[in-house]
C-alpha cells in the first residue's frame, strides 16, 4: 500500500487540546467561547525545534466533558475556541510546515448530541431512534428515559451510533467534508476504530480520497488483527499497541527479545504489516507516562532512538520530552492529561535526543521508507537494518548501565546486505556505551 506522500516521514506531537489548555472539565453550553486553543503558538517555536512536523489534537468539537461525547460535529468547543479561531490557527502551522490531524469520533455521541436530546423528549416519536443502537421502549436505563439502548463498552453516557444507518453515516460525512473544506485539516485519527463497521471504514476512505488524495486516516485498535481496520481500500494506518507494550516491558525486564520478536513479526521479510506505516508512541493520553512506566530512566534516550529508528510513525506526547510523570488511578486519568502549566520544562536533555532523533530521521530515507532487517538480538543490546535503494542504516542499542564490546563476528550477517569494503568495524569490535545506541551507514552495493 503507498502511503500519502507527507506522512512517509511524518513526525508528530499529540496534543490533548482540553487537558493542555487548562479547559473547564465540565461543558455549560453557554459560556461565551474562549479560544484556548492558540495556547498552542506558546510551545510552537519548540515543537519545530524538535522536528516534529505534524500535531495530532485529541477531541476538540463541542462535547460535555472529556470530548469524546460529542454534543456537535460541527462546532468547535467552545472551551477551545470556535471553527474560525480554530481554522486561523490551522493555517498559521501550514505556514509553518506543520500538518493537523484531528480526533474522529464517530462510534458514539455525548447525551446531549441532539438527535439523541430529541430521542429522549420525543421518545417513540422521534424521527432518531434508528440513529442509535439497541434501542428498547420496553425497558428503562440509569437515566430514567423510558428506553434502553447500546452505550461503548457499557458506559451510557456514551451512546453508540447506528453506521448501518444511511442517514447516520450520510450525517457524519458531512461533518467530515466539513473538518476538511472549512477547517483544512490534513487527516483524522478514529477513536476506537476497532468498533467501527468496516463497510463504514472503507465508505469513509473512499469518501476522504476523493476529496483529498493525500488524506490521512489513522485508526485506534489495541488487540486484533490491524488488518482488519487498516489496508489499500481501509485507514492507511493502525495505532501499534503491541510494539507500545513490548517498547517498556522489554527494557524493565531487560528482555529486547520481545521488541525484536514483534518488529520481526511485523516488519520482516514475512512481516503481516510491512506495508502498513504504523502509528507508534511510548505513550498517549490512555496511559502512563513512559517516565512513570519506565523503572530505569537512564534508559529513556535509547528507547526514544528505538522510537524513532523503528519502521512506522513515532509520535512524541505532550510533556513527555520533558520527563513528565503522570499515572493514571483507577478510572481517574487526569494526571495523563495535564494543563501545560502544570508540566515542569527545565530538564531539556531529553529534548535535544528527540531533535537529533529526528534530524536522522528527516535526513534519511530508509527510516521512513526502508525495508527491517533484523540482525542481532541479546538481553540487552539488539541491531537491526533499515535498507533502501541510496543507502542502509543499522541501529544497535545497548539497555545495560555498562559499556559492551561488539565483536566481529556479529557483523557475519551482514555480508549479504552491504559491500565488504565498508564492513565495520575496522579493528574488530565497535563500543556501546551504557545505556547507549549507535547508528552505522552504509552504500547500498
Amino acid at each position: 500500500m503507498n502511503s500519502p506522500k507527507w506522512f512517509e516521514n511524518a513526525r508528530i506531537y499529540h496534543i490533548y487540546p482540553l487537558g493542555f489548555t487548562g479547559a473547564p472539565e465540565i461543558n455549560d453550553f453557554q459560556s461565551h467561547p474562549e479560544s484556548r486553543i492558540d495556547r498552542v503558538r506558546e510551545i510552537l517555536d519548540h515543537i519545530r525545534s524538535m522536528g516534529l512536523n505534524t500535531i495530532y489534537f485529541g477531541p476538540v468539537f463541542e462535547s460535555v466533558s472529556h470530548g469524546y461525547d460529542t454534543a456537535d460535529y460541527t462546532c468547535i468547543d467552545r472551551r477551545l475556541g470556535t471553527n474560525a479561531s480554530f481554522r486561523q490557527l490551522v493555517d498559521d502551522l501550514h505556514k509553518q510546515g506543520v500538518r493537523v490531524v484531528l480526533d474522529g469520533v464517530f462510534n458514539h455521541v455525548g447525551r446531549e448530541f441532539q438527535p439523541f436530546r430529541d430521542l429522549r423528549e420525543r421518545g417513540k416519536d422521534s424521527p432518531f431512534i434508528d440513529w442509535f443502537e439497541e434501542v428498547n421502549f420496553e425497558e428503562d436505563n440509569v437515566f430514567h428515559d423510558g428506553f434502553s439502548y447500546k452505550g461503548w463498552e457499557g458506559h451510557l453516557e456514551l451512546v453508540s451510533l447506528n453506521l448501518k444507518n444511511p442517514e447516520v453515516k450520510s450525517y457524519l460525512l458531512d461533518c467530515v467534508r466539513m473538518m476538511m473544506e472549512d477547517l483544512q485539516i490534513d487527516g483524522l485519527r478514529l477513536d476506537v476504530a476497532y468498533l467501527l463497521n468496516r463497510d463504514f471504514i472503507a465508505e469513509l476512505a473512499r469518501f476522504c480520497r476523493s476529496l483529498k488524495e493525500d488524506f490521512w486516516l489513522m485508526g485506534e485498535i489495541i488487540h486484533g488483527d490491524y488488518n482488519e481496520i487498516a489496508g489499500p481500500d481501509l485507514l492507511d494506518s493502525a495505532t501499534n499497541y503491541e510494539c507500545y507494550k513490548g517498547l517498556y516491558s522489554s527494557h524493565n525486564d531487560y528482555n529486547l527479545h520481545e521488541i525484536a520478536w514483534s518488529l520481526n513479526r511485523q516488519f520482516g521479510d514475512q512481516g503481516i504489516y510491512r506495508d502498513l506505516k504504523l502509528y507508534n508512541f511510548l505513550d498517549n493520553h490512555d496511559v502512563d507516562r513512559i517516565a512513570s512506566v519506565l523503572e530505569n530512566p537512564g534508559q529513556l534516550p535509547a528507547l526514544y532512538a528505538l522510537l524513532f529508528m523503528m519502521p512506522g510513525i513515532p509520535s512524541v506526547y505532550y510533556g513527555s520530552e520533558w520527563l513528565y510523570r503522570g499515572k493514571r488511578t483507577g478510572y481517574d486519568d487526569k494526571a495523563l492529561r495535564p494543563s501545560i502549566d502544570d508540566i515542569p520544562k527545565e530538564d531539556r536533555s531529553l529534548v535535544d535526543q528527540i531533535r537529533l532523533f529526528s534530524h536522522i530521521r528527516e535526513e534519511h530515507k530508509s527510516l521512513s521508507l526502508g525495508k527491517f532487517t533484523p540482525l542481532e538480538t541479546e538481553s540487552e543490546q539488539m541491531m537491526f537494518a533499515r535498507q533502501h535503494k541510496e543507502e542502509t542504516l543499522v541501529f544497535a542499542m545497548n539497555i545495560c548501565g555498562s559499556r559492551v564490546l561488539i565483536p566481529q563476528n556479529h557483523f557475519d550477517c551482514l555480508e549479504n546486505l552491504f559491500d565488504p569494503r565498508e564492513m565495520i568495524p575496522r579493528q574488530g569490535q565497535f563500543e556501546l556505551y551504557p545505556y547507549g545506541w549507535k547508528i552505522f551507514k552504509y552504500p547500498c552495493s
